[in-house]
């Protein structure tokens, strides 16, 4: 991305990028909000440590993980899965089909969630956002190697997790 002369503009145009990355991690759209506020709060109180000429995206989403980190330690999140028994009584679509397409997506959600952070983190920025690996690499601060690596690992886990399903989609 070429320099852009005010930051707080650059930092407003990262905002989809940074809300889909704190969705990837929160797994839930207003938690993601508030991860994202919260993250562009603290980068503006901070402005004087992002140094200007280096990537503020990297830096801005190296502060939404860590941010998530510490209140993912100081909390344990619980989750709730919605009614299935209404959704197989849903007018309109195949109740069946919605349910199975909904118990598959909960069940991708429950296996990145399960991940490890470093797993978890590279796999969002990577597939959700579409950093390519060098901008992640960048932004967590660790060889390109490192991100390909995590990368892998998170996928397989994905896969063992859906036995192999995800190949069959593919």
């Amino acid at each position: 991305m070429p320099p852009v002369s005010d930051p707080r503009a650059e930092l407003v145009s990262l905002l989809p990028r940074l809300r889909r990355f704190a969705h990837g991690l929160t797994g839930d759209g207003h938690a993601a909000d508030d991860l994202v506020q919260s993250a562009c709060l603290k980068a503006i109180e901070r402005w004087h440590q992002w140094q200007p000429g280096t990537s503020l995206a990297s830096w801005v989403f190296r502060i939404i993980q860590t941010t998530w980190l510490d209140e993912h330690r100081a909390r344990q999140r619980r989750q709730t899965d919605a009614d299935t028994d209404a959704l197989a009584d849903m007018a309109g679509e195949d109740g069946r089909q919605v349910l199975e397409a909904r118990s598959d997506a909960r069940a991708v959600r429950r296996l990145i969630a399960a991940l490890p952070e470093e797993q978890k983190v590279v796999l969002m920025m990577v597939t959700v956002d579409g950093m390519s690996y060098k901008d992640a690499a960048a932004a967590l601060d660790v060889l390109v190697g490192t991100v390909m690596s995590r990368l892998a690992r998170a996928r397989a886990r994905l896969a063992d997790g859906l036995g192999g399903r995800a190949g069959a989609r593919s």
